[in-house]
């Protein structure tokens, strides 16, 4: 056992437990308001929208006043709209709009469901409220108790965007991983990979290759990215040195942080390049912020409350979101004390980024309420309910969870479909592996599975919901299309669903190419 090891070890389960937050969560999240109205009430937004008021009314009222003042005041915003009023005079250099300053950095972001790259201003105080948090799941870390001391002591593999931004005069603007890595404490500069030389490469095959050249010098023991290149890069790692698996060349690899997408449909696959188990993470970081982490080992993510973003949360049911997922002008909107377990939320956040009641875009259910732990369980607009049948992401990512362990397969992608077909609907599945599988009998287990799990799905499949088809490719078919789109990379997701009609009409047109059907 290495004594700086212990020694980390031993600080940190020190600091983790003088830093256990309180379990007031209603009473954190309004000292977090508070500070955010504090700081932004002399900018543009905080004038208009009376921050100083709400402010004044969250110091001295008592109750949900402030929160009322706040909900009356202030309107929700999507990114449209944010942009067109508020945000494009920021990215044009413009100070003080919606948070204070100038804004000098902004993320690239087009999600899973937007053709055109988003610019999400990423403030000075955003890249500090996300290396606090980086280090508060760090400090976490004391909760799982079968980790080796000189874990602490390995290297720290951040697979993200290149940290070489680009210029555009006034400001710079890459992928969040990128800006937050080329900023990272000086501290932990020797433990972070690949190091800034590779991490500014901008070409994502060159980066692996870069990676996979240097592996074998490297003594990794953390790895941080989204599962699908993860699993890509190991299985060049493992190509290039000749050997069965992962841990032959990262001997003491212990940790998988991944966030992005669901893990559980990626587990069975990426399971098969370890030399042992290893303990899995979840982070929940998107571009507009770093909003929860996984604390303790058989836990789900808990929100950060204390740390520059204030939640709110909007029932996901027909009354504050239309067939499509977009969300009504004036919806009911909760706080983390009203909210209620199982139930499905759309998550509004305010940031010291200058985001205001913004819809992130992303769905959760709390898992227990006391501990502010979530699941993701998908996106407003990435959902299939053609006549009724209510099926989530989070449904589909366990249909394939299961399919993947009852045929002993590696299902690496896949995507779902909805159609009207003469007067009935369909949906078709296309799935991505380079296993064999016969397509009837996935689409058979698949269709049984759903119906177990979503109580309104089998009573549509017996009237409206006439036909659910699944086509199986090779896992290449999905990569080859967001690379034919300019997508690859870290940041970069296959939407689980595709919904609007040009979506669809070029993923199908770029299966006709390929001769894939």
């Amino acid at each position: 056992m290495t004594i700086v090891g212990s020694l980390l070890k031993r600080g940190i389960g020190l600091t983790a437990v003088i830093q256990r937050p309180k379990n007031n969560l209603a009473k954190l999240q309004k000292k977090t308001l508070i500070k955010l109205l504090n700081k932004a009430r002399f900018t543009q937004f905080g004038e208009k929208y009376h921050f100083e008021e709400i402010m004044n009314s969250a110091l001295f009222s008592k109750d949900k006043e402030f929160y009322t003042k706040y909900k009356n005041n202030v309107p929700v915003y999507d990114y449209n709209k944010m942009y067109h009023e508020w945000w494009h005079k920021t990215h044009a250099g413009e100070k003080n709009v919606s948070w204070p300053g100038k804004v000098k950095y902004f993320a690239l972001s087009s999600g899973t469901s937007e053709a055109a790259s988003k610019h999400i201003p990423v403030t000075k105080d955003m890249v500090k409220a996300i290396h606090r948090t980086s280090i508060r799941q760090i400090l976490s870390l004391s909760a799982y108790k079968n980790l080796p001391a000189q874990l602490y002591e390995k290297g720290y593999l951040m697979l993200g965007g290149s940290t070489k931004l680009q210029d555009m005069g006034s400001y710079f603007e890459g992928d969040l991983s990128g800006i937050t890595a080329g900023k990272i404490p000086f501290w932990f500069e020797r433990f972070y990979k690949p190091g800034k030389k590779i991490a500014e490469t901008r070409d994502w095959s060159e980066k692996l290759d870069k990676i996979t050249q240097k592996a074998k010098d490297w003594d990794i023991g953390f790895i941080v990215g989204v599962p699908a290149w993860i699993q890509v890069l190991m299985e060049k790692i493992i190509k290039e040195y000749g050997v069965k698996n992962i841990h032959e060349v990262w001997p003491n690899l212990e940790i998988f942080c991944h966030g992005g997408v669901s893990f559980e449909p990626y587990k069975q696959g990426f399971e098969k390049l370890l030399g042992r188990p290893i303990t899995y993470i979840e982070t929940y970081l998107a571009s507009e912020g770093f909003l929860a982490y996984q604390t303790h080992p058989d836990s789900d993510m808990r929100l950060v409350l204390n740390n520059g973003i204030f939640f709110e949360f909007v029932p996901f049911n027909d009354d504050n979101f239309d067939a499509d997922g977009v969300m009504a002008n004036k919806p009911e909107t909760l706080m983390i004390d009203e909210v209620e377990e199982g139930k499905e939320y759309a998550l509004l956040i305010s940031t010291v980024s200058g985001a205001w009641r913004y819809l992130i875009g992303d769905t959760i259910k709390f898992t227990n309420k006391k501990n502010a732990e979530i699941i993701i369980t998908g996106r407003t607009k990435h959902f299939l309910s053609l006549c009724g049948e209510h099926l989530s992401v989070d449904n589909m990512n366990k249909a394939i969870e299961l399919a993947s362990k009852h045929f002993g397969i590696d299902i690496r992608e896949f995507t779902v479909v909805g159609k009207k077909v003469a007067n009935t609907f369909a949906h078709h599945w296309y799935v991505g592996t380079d296993d064999t599988v016969d397509a009837q009998a996935l689409t058979l287990f698949i269709d049984q599975t759903l119906s177990e799990i979503n109580d309104d799905y089998p009573v549509e499949r017996k009237h409206a919901l006439k036909e659910m088809a699944v086509n199986v490719f090779p896992a290449s078919t999905f990569y080859d299309f967001m690379e034919a789109k300019g997508k690859t990379g870290g940041q970069h997701k296959f939407p689980r669903v595709l919904k609007k009609q040009d979506q669809i009409t070029e993923w199908e047109s770029f299966l006709a190419k390929r001769k894939a059907y």
